[in-house]
């Protein structure tokens, strides 16, 4: 079974406009990205999924496989099924219970565990076509932030829904009770070939629509998505002060 890793790259980002390709740190955002995608043992084949030719251009200086995709795409999961489109049959062909890993471009330090973590529990449960992760929820505030998104599992680790309202909603406690029963969704997901290529078929939902949460199409229709519990990874870039935070952190690290 091969496994690769695709992370889409949109240039016109709405709070941080051209941010993929900052480069404060001496490197591209989405070039560390990339770099930290590439220290996963899973994947044989890590590829930057490009809405713009200067983010292709700018993966040619740091020899990043690069594809150009539609700029009409609605999320990145269509961006990414694009590119699993091109490469088959040629130049890389897939077979349909083959794992892709969608990395999100704006995570420069993504841990390399956690895409080897979410490709693992495809490979290893092929009942499920799709896979996430999840960290525990530390703060209250966090439960009841509807800018975090949130997920109850069941006990086999099946995915019982998202949202972005506090869920479980304790009532004795009027919201968030006991906070070892909160666990805060990670943007990052694997999917077999096939089912990447039909979900993206598939029309929005209610509930996906209701909530903006894309994964909610899956659940809606019918599927399973797996999740696994990891620990709290650092958030994506989406803001200047995430960004200046990110420099920072990186040249301290790199004195």
């Amino acid at each position: 079974m091969k496994v690769i890793a695709v992370i889409p790259a949109r240039y016109s980002s709405t709070r941080l406009p051209g941010k993929v390709l900052l480069k404060d740190t001496g490197k591209f955002l989405i070039q560390h990205t990339y770099e930290q995608a590439c220290k996963a043992k899973l994947p044989e084949k890590v590829i930057i999924a490009a809405d713009d030719e200067k983010i292709v251009a700018a993966a040619k200086l740091f020899g990043a496989d690069c594809i150009l995709t539609s700029v009409n795409h609605q999320s990145g999961t269509d961006r990414i099924a694009e590119v699993v489109k091109k490469l088959s049959p040629i130049p890389y062909p897939l077979s349909p219970d083959d794992v892709v890993v969608n990395v999100q471009g704006d995570e420069p330090e993504i841990d390399p565990k956690n895409i080897d973590k979410v490709a693992r529990l495809l490979v290893d449960n092929p009942d499920f076509p799709m896979a996430t992760l999840a960290a525990p929820i530390e703060k209250v505030e966090d439960a009841a932030n509807p800018n975090i998104v949130k997920v109850i599992t069941a006990n086999n680790g099946r995915a019982v829904y998202f949202s972005r309202s506090v869920i479980p909603y304790d009532r004795q406690s009027n919201g968030v009770g006991d906070l070892s029963l909160y666990l805060r969704h990670i943007g990052i997901y694997a999917y077999r070939k096939d089912f990447l290529l039909k979900i993206t078929t598939l029309p929005q939902t209610t509930l996906e629509k209701t909530e903006k949460l894309e994964q909610l199409r899956a659940i809606e229709s019918g599927y399973g998505i797996l999740v696994a519990k990891v620990e709290r990874t650092r958030d994506g870039i989406d803001t200047p002060e995430q960004y200046a935070e990110f420099v920072k952190r990186y040249k301290k690290n790199k004195m």
